[in-house]
């Protein structure tokens, strides 16, 4: 289902919505709780993916030959989680696209001002061809947006099409979605649900707590 903005679409299938009230459930521990983040990861990965550029290629089948369309060869992929609930989507992403690179975003947020702090990053240098370089962002929540505009600005200062990056979550705030879809207008945003709003300590509401937390058992 794609919302007004066409770059912003919310994944509407009955097997997320599942699994996606498995993570809202503070009952929820720490196994399942991974568990039904990874049967997400599969629909949010279809999708975020489906625009990738194809080539013919001929395959001999048991019966004869025919022809078939796969992901062109010439694509520089780029997986980028922001540390470390990004890390989550990370096996998913690999398993869809072996072919692609892993950047690792290391940064958390400031409690206070709600801004995020660098710790870690290794990008490499401007790809030799950005307009075959497609650049997938991860992290679980869209909450105030700020480490979002962070983690893909450094793709768009290294000439990367707005259009060839996605940034991929399982819930989004209204606010984190206004930030990152006004800064980057034509960078593409999927998610699995658009919550109601941001409480004064930058979680969405209802959301689902600290997915970092849960996923890693670092709940206190």
């Amino acid at each position: 289902m794609k919302t007004k903005n066409s770059n912003i679409c919310v994944i509407d299938h009955p097997v997320v919505k599942h699994n996606l009230s498995v993570l809202r459930d503070e009952k929820t521990d720490g196994e399942k709780f991974r568990c039904a983040l990874r049967r997400i990861s599969y629909a949010v990965f279809l999708e975020a993916t489906k625009n990738l550029q194809t080539q013919k290629k001929t395959v001999k089948t048991p019966i004869c030959e025919c022809e078939c369309e796969v992901i062109k060869d010439d694509l520089n992929l780029i997986i980028a989680p922001i540390l470390r609930a990004g890390m989550m989507f990370c096996e998913v992403a690999q398993e869809m696209m072996p072919q692609a690179h892993i950047h690792h975003l290391g940064m958390y947020r400031d409690e206070r001002t709600l801004q995020p702090v660098w710790y870690y990053n290794k990008i490499s240098e401007a790809p030799k061809d950005p307009e075959n370089t497609y650049v997938f962002v991860l992290d679980p929540m869209l909450a105030t947006g700020n480490s979002a505009v962070d983690g893909v600005g450094n793709f768009v200062k290294k000439g990367i099409a707005q259009k060839n990056i996605t940034f991929v979550c399982l819930l989004a705030a209204p606010q984190g979605i206004e930030r990152l879809s006004t800064t980057f207008e034509d960078v593409r945003i999927i998610t699995c649900a658009i919550d109601k709003e941001l409480n004064a300590k930058g979680y969405i509401v209802p959301g689902l707590g600290d997915a970092g937390d849960r996923i890693f058992n670092t709940v206190r």
